[in-house]
């Protein structure tokens, strides 16, 4: 097994080298909006995974995943020559494409949240006028306490008070 720190920086080189192909030397107009996100080496550095994510041309276009996927696919062989080339280890790695989700986890997670203050804020404008629906004290009963300054009903023994004689 590899040193970790040596995977890291093969998994960086092939991110940065991928990327670089795909953007100026592979001319399939597919893979325009492709980005190389992380990459990741195997421990014995045979295999290589990189995620991608795929932008559309305009805010209101679905990006296009299962033709960057099979741009991906096809230009593989050529990537992994580049790869090869470019970082110069004895054996080059097999190179495995998984987009990555976790720009459209953080959008639906903004989404969720903008609902949730969007509630938050509907509940803040119904409070602001709102009243009690009972007395602001309900537990407190005017004018109904004995000399004693008890309540009328209430128990006046002790509560330290419990023995009994039943002898």
């Amino acid at each position: 097994m590899a040193d970790p720190a040596r995977a890291k920086r093969l998994a960086k080189r092939i991110s940065t080298i991928v990327a670089s192909t795909i953007e100026y030397e592979i001319k399939d107009p597919r893979l325009a909006g492709v980005t190389i996100t992380d990459a990741k080496v195997s421990g014995d550095l045979h295999d290589a995974t990189l995620y991608y994510t795929v932008m559309g041309s305009t805010l209101d276009d679905e990006p296009d995943y299962a033709g960057a996927a099979a741009a991906l696919a096809k230009a593989n062989g050529v990537l992994r020559s580049k790869v090869g080339a470019g970082t110069g280890v004895r054996f080059t790695p097999t190179l495995a494409f998984v987009r990555d989700t976790v720009p459209d986890a953080a959008h639906r997670m903004e989404q969720l949240l903008a609902r949730a203050r969007a509630a938050d804020e509907d509940l803040a404008r119904v409070r602001h006028g709102a009243k009690h629906a009972g007395d602001a004290d309900p537990y407190r009963v005017n004018g109904a306490e004995d000399a004693d300054g008890l309540a009328d009903g209430a128990d006046t023994e002790d509560a330290g008070d419990h023995d009994r004689s039943d002898d």
